[in-house]
C-alpha cells in the first residue's frame, strides 16, 4: 500500500508540473485562436484555395498551420473548402497542414521541446503540406472536381468592437476549448504516467538505427489520434527517456494529422488517389525530416530544456504557472459544464416543441466529435430549402429538425456529402 500510495503522489507531481509548465503557454496559443477567429473567417478563405491554382496549394497550407484547428475539426472545414470549389490538391494540402500544428502547440512546443523544435514544426508542417497537395493534384489531374451546392455557412460576427472581442474570447476560451480539451487532459496524464513507470534513458541503447525507431513510432502513431498540442509532453517525456528527435518529430507529425477517421473521411469524400497523395506526403515528409534532425542538424538543438528533467529549474516564474494551470482547470471544468447545459436545453427543447403544423424530426448522425462538426451539420441541414432550425447535440449524436415541407433524403444526402453518417 505504502508503494502504490508513493506512485500515485509521484504521479501527481508529474502530472501537476507538466501542466504548470503548459498552461502560460496554451492559455496564450487560446487567445491567438481567438484573434485568428476574427482575421480568418471562412468566407473568406474560400477564395485562396480556388480550382486548379498551383498557387492554392501554398495558400491553403500557409493559412493552414496557424489555424488552432485539431484533426476532428479539421476535417469538415476542409471538406467544406473542396465542396465550395477548392482543388482536390489545396484541400489535401490543408488537411495535412493544419492539424500538424497551430499557435498554441507552437506556444507549448516551445515550452518543452524548446525553441529549434518549435520553429521547425511549423515549417515542416507547411512543406509537407505543400507536397501532399502538388503530389495530390499530379495523381488526380485526370479527375473532374464534384459539383457541388454552397454548404460553406460562414458564422456571422457581431457588428461592433466590443461584441466581437466577447465573441473572440468565446470562441477561444469556451468553443475551441472544449474541442481538445479531452485529448489535451489524455496527452497529460498519459504524459505524467510514462513519466513515472518508464525508466529514465529507456529507449537509449534499444536499438542503434534511428530509421527502425522512427519507422516503429510511425506505425504506432497513423491509426491513433492525438492532437498537436496533446502530442508535446507525450513526445517530451519519451526524449526524456532516451527517444531519438527524430522518432519525436514522427509522432509529432503522424500522431495529429492521421487517425482512422481523417483517412475514411477523405477516401469517401476525396478519392482513394488523394488519399493516397495525403498519407505520401506525411508519411514521407516525417521520415525524412526526422532523418534530417538526427543525422545533419546539431544534436544539442534538440536536448530536451532543463526545465523538463528538474523541478526546480523554470522557464517562466512559479507564480504565472500555478495561477495559469488554476486557470487552465477552471476553463477545462467549465467547458464541461458548458457542454452538458447545452445537451440538457437540447433535450429540453426537444421534448416540450408544439408541432403546430411544424414537421419536427430527429436524425441520427455519426462522426460529431466538436464543435465544428455540429456546426457543419447544423449549417449542412439549414441550406436545405424548409428547414427551420437544426440543433445537433455531440454527446447523443442527435440532430434536431425543425420546420416546414423539408426534403428528408436531401438532408440526409447533404449531411453525408460533409463525411458524416446518418440513420
Amino acid at each position: 500500500m505504502r508503494d502504490i500510495a508513493l506512485y500515485i503522489k509521484l504521479y501527481l507531481d508529474e502530472l501537476w508540473f507538466i501542466t504548470t509548465e503548459m498552461a502560460p503557454y496554451l492559455l496564450l496559443g487560446f487567445l491567438f485562436a481567438g484573434i485568428l477567429y476574427l482575421l480568418f473567417p471562412k468566407n473568406k478563405v474560400k477564395k485562396y484555395m480556388g480550382r486548379n491554382r498551383r498557387g492554392a496549394v501554398v495558400n491553403a497550407s500557409l493559412l493552414g498551420v496557424p489555424l488552432p484547428l485539431c484533426s476532428c475539426g479539421v476535417i469538415p472545414t476542409g471538406l467544406s473548402f473542396y465542396k465550395n470549389g477548392a482543388s482536390r490538391g489545396s484541400t489535401v494540402s490543408f488537411l495535412i497542414s493544419t492539424p500538424q500544428t497551430g499557435i498554441d502547440s507552437i506556444m507549448v512546443t516551445y515550452s518543452l521541446l524548446g525553441l529549434p523544435f518549435a520553429l521547425l514544426r511549423p515549417v515542416i508542417a507547411l512543406f509537407t503540406g505543400i507536397g501532399g497537395g502538388l503530389i495530390t493534384n499530379q495523381i488526380t489531374r485526370n479527375e473532374k472536381n464534384d459539383d457541388f451546392e454552397e454548404t460553406l455557412n460562414n458564422r456571422n460576427l457581431a457588428p461592433g468592437l466590443f461584441p466581437k472581442i466577447k465573441q473572440m474570447f468565446r470562441y477561444a476560451f469556451v468553443e475551441f476549448l472544449q474541442d481538445i480539451m479531452g485529448w489535451l487532459v489524455v496527452g497529460l496524464m498519459i504524459a505524467a504516467l510514462m513519466a513515472v513507470i518508464i525508466p529514465d534513458n529507456f529507449f537509449a541503447g534499444q536499438t542503434s538505427n534511428n530509421f527502425l525507431e522512427m519507422l516503429i513510432v510511425l506505425v504506432a502513431a497513423i491509426p491513433v489520434y492525438i492532437c498537436a498540442t496533446a502530442s508535446v509532453p507525450v513526445a517530451a517525456i519519451l526524449m526524456l527517456k532516451g527517444l531519438s528527435p527524430g522518432a519525436a518529430l514522427v509522432l509529432l507529425m503522424a500522431g495529429p494529422a492521421t487517425n482512422a477517421a481523417t483517412i475514411t473521411m477523405i477516401a469517401r469524400v476525396l478519392g482513394r488517389k488523394a488519399l493516397g497523395g495525403y498519407l505520401i506526403s506525411i508519411i514521407g515528409g516525417a521520415l525524412i525530416f526526422g532523418t534530417i534532425i538526427n543525422n545533419l542538424l546539431p544534436a544539442e538543438w534538440f536536448a530536451v530544456p532543463e526545465n523538463m528533467m528538474n523541478h526546480d529549474h523554470n522557464m517562466l516564474p512559479l507564480w504565472l504557472g500555478y495561477i495559469s494551470a488554476t486557470l487552465l482547470i477552471v476553463l477545462i471544468i467549465n467547458g464541461y459544464i458548458q457542454k452538458l447545459l447545452q445537451s440538457r436545453k437540447i433535450k429540453f427543447e426537444s421534448n416540450n416543441i408544439k408541432v403546430d403544423m411544424m414537421n419536427i424530426t430527429t436524425i441520427n448522425v455519426t462522426g460529431m466529435t466538436c464543435n465544428h462538426c455540429k456546426a457543419s451539420v447544423e449549417n449542412g441541414a439549414l441550406s436545405i430549402e424548409g428547414v427551420e432550425s437544426a440543433n445537433a447535440d455531440i454527446k447523443s449524436g442527435e440532430l434536431i429538425l425543425k420546420g416546414n415541407s423539408f426534403d428528408l433524403s436531401r438532408i440526409k444526402e447533404k449531411i453525408e456529402s460533409l463525411g458524416y453518417r446518418t440513420k
